[in-house]
């Protein structure tokens, strides 16, 4: 049975949040085309409108919001 772990970040969550709580997925998130991880409007859109202003569907924010999740939860793992 799979074990569903509880989302750190959603598509709702804002930018600048992700970038100072979850540093290590920032390089992912400059992967995923979203490179104003550093930019003032940051800290008021959230990822799901930065996705989208960058050409991705619902689809792709979903899959890019579960890898950054995953890479979340390994940083997290490997910590302990």
């Amino acid at each position: 049975m799979e074990q569903h772990q509880e989302q750190k970040i959603t598509k709702d969550t804002l930018i600048g949040e992700i970038v100072e709580k979850y540093p290590q997925v920032v390089e992912a998130l400059m992967g995923f085309g979203l490179h104003c991880v550093g930019c003032h409007g940051a800290a008021f859109e959230s990822l799901e409108m930065g996705f989208k202003g960058h050409g991705m569907d619902d689809k792709q924010i979903e899959e890019a919001v579960k890898k950054l999740n995953e890479m979340i939860e390994k940083n997290a793992e490997e910590k302990q």
